[in-house]
């Protein structure tokens, strides 16, 4: 789809060229001559650059401007004058515009600037779009008491600066919830740095951390900032922090006390404005009664505790948890959005969720990828065995050790699926699409990324990958 550009001035002649150029490069022009016509005409379309002059009868481009950021008008502006005056430009730039260029014009550098102010424009609609699609995935899904009780916690502490210190089993969500912290907080506009303590080796966790100069071990090339100054005047999120030795709480600790960081092999602190929000899995008054974990460190990080509740503690929320995922995948896959029937829910909730939030997620992404129809049955979901005891409570069932990960096992699953659907249709490309939900074209792309190669109808399809790279059908996706 074209760029809709409209063009502002009261010269015939001006909006002509620059209408007649701009249309030459494909965008859709539209012209008017006053700045209440630019109001009327913007208030009721959307368009990606407005070219505007400042000196107009009546309204003038100035004033225009500024309306048009009042009413939450979000094209890119660029002002345009014959009389144009420093003051003139640097008023235009600091009410929103992108540009200023003085007449006469010059066709190739308006033409240059209105490029530039497009090509900002579609950044900003696609970090939109990103922002958007993060938020749609980063929210608290659940209007169980507990979660309830866990949102007025989360809104109580966000606004402050007050270290809080997040207890939960895996995969409740502990993450999203110190995510949330930050979003609502005063440092919104900050960096959330986030830091698995788990996931870095011990040697290089200081380094991570805190940074380190030119020279200060072997490999460090030049100097490099840590995560504390990541974070500055943001949110530093220190998951795991029971897994931090001794040595690097005691210099977390001393960073919480003095707000100054020093690098590894520096000798200057570097002060940071970091609120710190810490996680665990782990009792951590245990781990300070066995001596793993500081005690001074443990009171200076729980100043506001918040415990995430397991997912078995809150069954009312499976349902809207699993439509929340089946939209996310079904979009991340392409297929249509399915819905679960009132028994495959009963099957849901029946489940006691070990891996709590994070089991039931990867749960959805496998019916996505695996249910053929629209609708999941307590038959597709016959691999959750929940059974319950006579004490009432649902049991949970492990399954055997997986030797595969996890992404290796979906994989495999999907592939052998597709030569199913390809077999049972006899190797009709659109029949089989049809059955699993899926476009034939994103069908084609799914067979040559598991080396699958389509087969005249009435055969059978062929697994070898290299048949796939060199087969004519494998260029037509």
């Amino acid at each position: 789809m074209s760029a809709a550009v409209l063009i502002v001035d009261d010269e015939a002649g001006v909006r002509s060229a620059l209408a007649g150029v701009l249309s030459d490069e494909g965008y859709a022009v539209e012209t008017v001559e006053s700045g209440e016509a630019c109001l009327r005409l913007a208030g009721g379309r959307v368009f990606d650059l407005i070219i505007l002059d400042i000196w107009l009868p009546g309204v003038d481009g100035l004033e225009t401007l500024t309306t048009l950021r009042a009413r939450g008008v979000d094209a890119q502006v660029v002002m345009i004058s014959g009389h144009g005056s420093i003051e003139a430009a640097v008023r235009a730039i600091k009410l929103g515009a992108f540009d200023f260029v003085e007449k006469p014009l010059s066709l190739d550098k308006t033409l240059l600037v209105a490029r530039n102010a497009l090509r900002q424009r579609r950044l900003e609609v696609e970090n939109q779009a990103l922002r958007a699609d993060a938020d749609r995935r980063q929210v608290m899904v659940g209007e169980s008491p507990v979660m309830a009780d866990l949102r007025e916690q989360v809104a109580l502490a966000a606004p402050t600066n007050g270290r809080v210190l997040i207890h939960g089993e895996n995969g409740t969500g502990k993450e999203l919830v110190a995510r949330s912290l930050h979003t609502l907080s005063r440092r919104a506009a900050g960096p959330f740095v986030d830091v698995n303590c788990a996931a870095i080796p011990e040697d290089l966790i200081e380094s991570e951390l805190f940074g380190h100069v030119r020279g200060a071990f072997t490999g460090a090339v030049q100097d490099r900032r840590g995560k504390f100054e990541l974070a500055d005047e943001g949110t530093i999120f220190l998951d795991e922090i029971a897994d931090m030795s001794l040595k690097t709480q005691a210099k977390v600790l001393r960073v919480l006390q003095e707000q100054v960081i020093e690098r590894v092999g520096g000798r200057d602190g570097v002060p940071v404005d970091v609120r710190v929000v810490a996680a665990t899995n782990k009792s951590l008054p245990e781990e300070i009664r066995a001596g793993r974990f500081r005690d001074d460190l443990f009171y200076r990080l729980n100043v506001v505790p918040i415990t995430v509740p397991p997912l078995r503690d809150r069954r009312e929320d499976v349902g809207p948890l699993s439509e929340h995922f089946l939209s996310i995948y079904a979009g991340e896959y392409g297929h249509r959005v399915k819905h679960i029937d009132p028994e495959a829910l009963a099957v849901l909730r029946q489940y006691d969720w070990p891996g709590n939030v994070r089991e039931l997620r990867n749960v959805i992404e496998r019916v996505v990828i695996m249910v053929p129809g629209p609708v999941v049955t307590a038959r597709d979901l016959s691999f959750l065995k929940a059974s319950t005891s006579t004490s009432g409570t649902t049991g949970r069932v492990v399954d055997p050790p997986v030797a595969a990960r996890l992404h290796e096992a979906r994989d495999q699953f999907e592939r052998d699926y597709i030569l199913h659907a390809l077999a049972a249709h006899r190797g009709n490309m659109t029949r089989a699409a049809d059955a699993l939900g899926l476009e034939r074209s994103h069908l084609y792309r799914k067979m040559r990324a598991f080396g699958i190669r389509p087969s005249r109808p009435g055969g059978a399809p062929r697994s070898t990958a290299m048949d796939v790279a060199d087969s004519p059908e494998s260029d037509s996706s």
